[in-house]
């Protein structure tokens, strides 16, 4: 995934982000897709979710807005977070996984309030991670 094969990666394997994105019930082009563009997958995700969310809370869907709010949090803790690699990833693993775990926390308030404002939050917080993480597919190796 990095230029360097001597930089200790914040994330894990291809395999493991294919598992992860199965698992919060994302199946759209997996098969080939490198480790980059499965996170990419899940960032798009997750922001899809909260904004079916939000869309959800004005119209008063309170199913449709628990359902897009748990696959939000599915997206973060069993694909974002569950991928880190903590042991090697150092101090950038650690604050991604304060922010996913902080961004969970935020969605289940969301869910509970019926508050749009922490939907926003949340939003903002991940926004600027997939804005990022799309800027630097040129620069990411693909993996096999």
């Amino acid at each position: 995934m990095y230029a360097s094969p001597t930089l200790a990666s914040p994330f894990g394997r291809t395999q493991q982000f294919a598992s992860a994105y199965k698992q919060v019930g994302v199946e759209t082009g997996i098969a080939g897709a490198s480790a980059h563009q499965l996170v990419q997958m899940l960032f798009d995700g997750f922001l899809d979710a909260v904004a079916q969310a939000r869309g959800a809370l004005r119209d008063g869907n309170v199913e449709l807005k628990g359902r897009a709010i748990g696959r939000a949090v599915r997206i973060l803790d069993e694909g974002l977070k569950a991928t880190l690699n903590t042991g090697d990833g150092g101090e950038l693993a650690a604050d991604l996984n304060d922010l996913y775990a902080y961004t969970s926390l935020r969605l289940t308030q969301a869910n509970l309030r019926n508050d749009e404002r922490a939907l926003e939050e949340c939003q903002r917080l991940i926004e600027p991670l997939r804005t990022a993480w799309t800027a630097i597919a040129a620069q990411v190796d693909v993996q096999p």
